[in-house]
């Protein structure tokens, strides 16, 4: 599949990748039927999708089989009169019938809004409105349905509420019997142009509502250097990225680059993360391929991986918050892989990663991918020189890259905001060193001033999480009329440390940072907590830990 978009799909090393890589935009590309419906006409029977559940049900779908039940959720779509460009909100944790779902809007072409079900039903109406939302699509779930049903008299645009069991409350559509149903589904005439919008995610901004980040039906081939150059996919792989199909990290991961790549994506539908149970996955179902946040290696290692083979997995991949070096140093020594970090927003695809032709820093994002100009520009307007900080920036010459999002839907104001003169503004600040490798600072709005010195909070996290009594913390600047800012920890105890002395732990903890990282670092103040402020996507809302201390 990958020849029918690169001229060259083969490199021999970063260099190479850099000068050669290019992506053929065909005119309309839709992914339904320039992918999907295309693997499932030159080879029907390649496995795509390997679901499996909490009960031990088990099913493998075949690129025919996508075909076969996308196209029968499209006819179901279309009866009711959902057509092109109309909003339709996904709220499937991991079903499949999310897989199923999605390529039928695309096949559609109205818009896709993926959403998780940790929403309440103010959260629901907020969306709807602000979107114009026509239909939702959401489990049978006894929490969720009642968040919609409570939210709904207050969405005058929500047309239909559909339910993939087992619960189907009245007036609701029943997705399964329905699209079972369907007539056999006839293709729109012009379902989609490149420019239209076909995903739409509300970011869990760290401050403020949340953003509508629209992307054009192009965004998926951003993801080919996803899933071939970065998850090292390629035919043979069964791939697991562990995400609830909420948040955009599921088309990262379980689904546009990969099968593209014609790699075998598997899904484990599960409630509640057990690290027992993922390992459990990977030994039986003999996985190739695993991406997830730090914070999932993080419990791994302290798993007894000798209970399990896991030999079968060859390449692993880690994004979704800035990687600790103590996680990778340990999961090295446990596994002999090395994790390959990538770094990306909502707003993009992959910007700067850890490629199969580079040898991972530990801690750092990696290089930067031939698809995003990527440089770092200083609070005083300068671009950076190597060693120094500034925010990530797109420089774009002129031409939207592949990948980057179409805008914020309905506020112009705020696209132009970060995205003007040519140059797209990420927020996040890192570092370049000599070998052209990036490392993570923080947001712009969370780094640190104190006595002339610029903090990133990640730096000190990292060597916080080093010390066994720190399960989770955070880095915030409080006020200080002296230096300006000093650095304060919000920590989250480990069950063996929650009885110790606060005042001695304090100064261990303090000690500790000053002999991990440069000693100015240190936190001058600590607290305990019993757990972090988060946005419902899992980010730690240091503005809220700043907020409370600036009153």
């Amino acid at each position: 599949m990958l020849e029918r978009f690169l001229d060259k799909t083969r490199f021999e090393s970063y260099d190479d990748f850099m000068a050669n890589f290019h992506v053929n935009v065909p005119d309309n590309f839709n992914f339904g039927y320039d992918v999907v419906d295309e693997w499932a006409r030159v080879a029907p029977d390649k496995k795509a999708l390997l679901w499996t559940n909490e009960q031990g049900e088990t099913i493998q779908f075949t690129f025919a089989d996508i075909k076969r039940e996308s196209d029968k959720a499209a006819s179901f779509f279309m009866s009711l009169g959902i057509k092109k460009g109309d909003m339709v909100m996904l709220i499937l944790k991991r079903r499949y019938q999310f897989w199923f779902s999605i390529i039928a809007l695309h096949k559609i072409g109205a818009v896709t809004i993926p959403a998780t079900h940790l929403l309440t039903a103010k959260d629901i109406v907020y969306r709807c409105n602000a979107a114009d939302i026509k239909a939702i699509v959401a489990v049978g779930d006894d929490i969720v349905t009642k968040h919609i049903i409570d939210a709904k008299q207050q969405c005058p645009t929500l047309q239909y509420c559909i339910s993939t069991g087992p619960e189907i409350p009245e007036g609701w559509h029943d997705f399964n019997k329905e699209c079972e149903k369907a007539a056999p589904f006839i293709r729109p005439e012009h379902p989609n142009d490149n420019g239209d919008i076909s995903l739409m995610y509300f970011t869990s901004g760290t401050t403020g509502e949340p953003k509508m980040v629209a992307h054009d039906f192009t965004y998926p081939l951003g993801h080919i250097i996803t899933g071939s150059y970065w998850h090292n996919l390629h035919e043979d792989s069964l791939h697991l990225t562990l995400a609830d199909t909420g948040w955009g990290k599921a088309v990262w991961g379980k689904l546009y680059g990969q099968w593209i790549a014609g790699a075998n994506v598997f899904v484990y539908d599960f409630d509640k993360f057990q690290p027992v149970d993922v390992l459990h996955k990977i030994h039986d179902y003999r996985i190739t391929s695993f991406c997830a946040p730090p914070t999932v290696f993080r419990f791994l290692i302290r798993e007894d991986l000798t209970k399990f083979d896991i030999s079968c997995l060859k390449y692993c991949t880690i994004a979704g918050e800035a990687l600790n070096p103590s996680v990778y140093d340990e999961w090295l020594r446990l596994t002999g892989i090395k994790l390959m970090e990538g770094f990306g927003q909502t707003e993009t695809t992959l910007t700067v990663a850890t490629y199969p032709w580079i040898e991972p820093k530990p801690g750092s994002m990696g290089k930067k991918g031939p698809v995003y100009d990527i440089d770092l520009l200083t609070s005083d307007g300068r671009w950076a020189e190597d060693g120094e900080q500034g925010e990530i920036v797109v420089r774009t010459h002129g031409i939207r890259p592949l990948g980057l999002f179409k805008e914020y839907y309905r506020d112009p104001e705020l696209t132009h905001e970060v995205y003007h003169d040519g140059i797209y503004h990420t927020g996040d600040v890192a570092w370049r060193d000599e070998d052209g490798y990036f490392w993570f600072i923080g947001r712009k709005d969370d780094v640190i001033k104190s006595s002339g010195y610029r903090i990133g909070p990640f730096e000190v996290e990292s060597a916080l999480m080093t010390h066994p009594a720190v399960v989770e913390c955070a880095i915030t600047g409080v006020p200080d009329e002296i230096r300006g800012q000093v650095v304060k920890a919000t920590i989250v105890l480990a069950p063996a440390y929650k009885n110790k002395d606060k005042e001695q732990l304090t100064k261990e903890i303090q000690d500790h940072v000053k002999r991990t990282t440069a000693p100015y670092k240190y936190p001058r103040v600590v607290e305990f907590v019993e757990e972090l402020p988060k946005t419902i996507s899992g980010k730690i809302r240091r503005v809220e830990i700043r907020q409370k201390d600036n009153k």
